[in-house]
This record gives C-alpha cells, sequence and structure tokens, in this order.
C-alpha cells in the first residue's frame, strides 16, 4: 500500500524558507532553464519541442572532437586537411584555406569563437571521412547522452530540414561539455580568435553575455532566418551554476537583453536553502512483523533545494513509501521518497534511508499479529 507522510519537521523548515516567485515570462519561442547546482528545471517552455537549432548545434560537433580528445584519437597538435566542401561554406567561417593545416587547437576556437561552418567541416571530415557520415554519428552519440529530441544533417548548423534539437537536448548538451571536460570548458569564454589574421571582422565571440560581470562563462549563439536569434548560455555565481537554452528571439539585442534578463532572474529569484539535514529523521515508516512496529526515516544526504525570494504560496512535502515495510530492514537502505512541491517549479523527489536495523519479531509477537489478522478478517475489527 501506498503511504503518504506529513514530515512535520521539514513542514516547519519550508515554511520559514518558502518563497515562491511568480513565474517568468519570456519572449522566446521556447526556452529551458536549469540549475545544475540543485538539479533544478526553472522554466520550461517549449523545451521538448525539435526546432532548427542553427549554430546552437556547433556544440555536438565540438562535443564529438573533445571526446576524440578524451580517447586519444586526435591532440590538440594534431593537424586536419581543408577540403574545398569546407572551404565553400558561406555564413561565419574562420577563413579557412585549402592550403591550410590547422590543429585541433584552432579548430575548437574556430567553432567556438567565430563559429566557423568551415571549420565544422573540416572537424567532421577529419574524424569521420564525409559530412554525412559524421552526422549520423552526431546522432547516435546524441541518443546515448539523453538527447532524444535531436537529428543531425550536418556539422555546422546550415539550415536542412531534418536537423532539429530541442531547447531541452541543448541544454543536456551543455551540461555534459561544462562537467565531463573542464580542461576544455574555460575556451568557451574566450572573446575572440583571428585565425592568421584573416578574420578581423568576425574574430569577436558574439556571446554578448560574456563582458557583463554576470558570471557568463558559455557557450554558443546560433542565428538563422528559420530558427531566429538563440543562445545556450550558461552563468555562475557564488556555488551556483545556471543553463539555459532560448530561440526565436527576433533580433541580435533582443537575444542579449532576453538572454541578461534571464541570468538575472535565476539567480536573484531563487536561493538556495537546506531543508533536511543527513541522519536526521524526517518521518517514521511502520514495520511489518518487525522488533519495532516502525523506522525513522532519514535523508542519506543534506536536501538542498532552490525556493523562489518572493511569498505569494506555499511549498509542502511528503514522504511517500510502499508499506508496511516488511521486517527485517536495514540500516541505510533506500525505503522512501521525500517529494517536495514548489509552486511554479517541477516536484523534486529525494531518497529516504532506514534510520537502524530492525530485526524480525519474535514468536509471540508473529503469533499476536497473526491472531489480530485473523480476528479482524471474520468479525471486521482487530482483537483488543
Amino acid at each position: 500500500m501506498l503511504h503518504r507522510l506529513r514530515p512535520v519537521l521539514i513542514l516547519f523548515a519550508l515554511a520559514l524558507a518558502a518563497l515562491p516567485a511568480r513565474a517568468f515570462e519570456t519572449a522566446a519561442t521556447a526556452a529551458w532553464v536549469y540549475d545544475m547546482t540543485t538539479g533544478t528545471v526553472l522554466m520550461d517552455k517549449n523545451a521538448d519541442e525539435p526546432l532548427p537549432p542553427a549554430s546552437m548545434s556547433k556544440l555536438m560537433t565540438i562535443n564529438m572532437l573533445f571526446e576524440a580528445l578524451r580517447d586519444g584519437r586526435v591532440t590538440m597538435e594534431t593537424e586536419f586537411a581543408v577540403s574545398s566542401n569546407a572551404t565553400a561554406m558561406g555564413g561565419s567561417t574562420m577563413f579557412l584555406q585549402e592550403t591550410d593545416r590547422p590543429t585541433v587547437d584552432d579548430l575548437i576556437r574556430g567553432m567556438i569563437v567565430n563559429s566557423g561552418n568551415d571549420a565544422c567541416v573540416v572537424v567532421a571530415e577529419g574524424l569521420a571521412g564525409t559530412e554525412e557520415a559524421f552526422s549520423a554519428q552526431m546522432t547516435e552519440r546524441a541518443r546515448a547522452l539523453g538527447m532524444m529530441n535531436s537529428t543531425f544533417a550536418n556539422s555546422s548548423g546550415w539550415p536542412a530540414p531534418d536537423h532539429r534539437m530541442s531547447m531541452r537536448d541543448l541544454g543536456i548538451l551543455a551540461q555534459h561539455l561544462i562537467e565531463d571536460f573542464p580542461e576544455y570548458y574555460p575556451i568557451f569564454a574566450e572573446t575572440e580568435f583571428n585565425f592568421m589574421d584573416r578574420a578581423p571582422a568576425n574574430a569577436r565571440n558574439r556571446n554578448p553575455l560574456l563582458e557583463l560581470g554576470v558570471g557568463a562563462d558559455g557557450l554558443k549563439t546560433g542565428h538563422t532566418q528559420e530558427a531566429g536569434y538563440g543562445l545556450v548560455g550558461s552563468a555562475k555565481q557564488g556555488d551556483r551554476r545556471v543553463i539555459f537554452v532560448i530561440t526565436g528571439l527576433p533580433s541580435e539585442q533582443a537575444r542579449a537583453e532576453e538572454s541578461e534578463r534571464i541570468v538575472a532572474w535565476a539567480f536573484r529569484q531563487f536561493s538556495e536553502k537546506t531543508v533536511a539535514k543527513a541522519a536526521v529523521r524526517v518521518a517514521e515508516a511502520e514495520v511489518h512483523l518487525g522488533a519495532a512496529d516502525t523506522v525513522g526515516l532519514v535523508p542519506a544526504e543534506d536536501v538542498r533545494l532552490l525556493v523562489p525570494a518572493l511569498v505569494q504560496d506555499s511549498v509542502t512535502a511528503e514522504v511517500v513509501y510502499n508499506g508496511p515495510l516488511l521486517a527485517p530492514v536495514k540500516a541505510g537502505t533506500a525505503v522512501a521518497e521525500l517529494v517536495i512541491h514548489v509552486p511554479d517549479l517541477p516536484d523534486r523527489r529525494f531518497p529516504l534511508v532506514a534510520e537502524a536495523d530492525i530485526g524480525t519479531a519474535g514468536f509471540t509477537k508473529r503469533l499476536t499479529t497473526a491472531a489480530r489478522a485473523l480476528y479482524a478478517q471474520y468479525f471486521g475489527s482487530p482483537a483488543s
């Protein structure tokens, strides 16, 4: 039977910290905002809809190159050939020529800072032989990373009917890049790269947040007529890091203003609270045929929660478990969940473990329990 308990101590703590904010309204056609520190989705607007990602999908090409570096297939000094396919690319480029032999180091910066379509084709052909083969590998790798609404038709984000990503998938990819490649991630914060002094007009990083002092350190802009203006961004303030993805803005200025607004909202309208301490009891669960009738339920780790900053509604919490638990119960075993409901945010679930060992009841208690159950079956109420 599913049991739901109201953990009084948790509710008291949340009453002091419960500060639900009014939902944020974004002008973006689709958006996803995620607090990495607590694992909290702060905004979800059409976040699972596959949309044209424009140059934001270059993050997947960059990821494939980072993984090749990690696997030892290339080094930062490895040189790649430049094909006529690459030099024929329009849009943003790092102005490669067929006689060039750019290194992996050059190409990473060319993709991140210059948003070079030519650099993406060089990487695709250098790793997979053809851009078509590389695109198929990108799609397969995206599925393995949990990006279920992404399909790649090319390496650069050039408009194509079958080239699509969801905003949540872009956020998942950003988190992967931040967590799994800390040695390369700082490149996303670089503001200028001019390969062979050929592209002074295209040398500046288009990320509008990098020089605003808001903690922004990545990741990638995007723009096509079909997609509008978009940005995969991340910012870190104090111990918190936020990832956000937006698309469909009407102009470069609108993208910059909306990005700054989202960062300010994410950091100023939410604060991180410890609402339950590790090993401190928050509730009790019934135990069937145990040496004790109940066992304490405690978090295995501190429960930290993001809560909005203005009081409007209440935060509630409940403990959910299938019970009564059957003895024996071993201390430290996950037997329940603490579910916290915050207005305008998805529910957060935290595992609760048994506080102590509960052995099996002795013969007399088991006999008494069986007799009471039998009595209730025939007479409708437990024996006294």
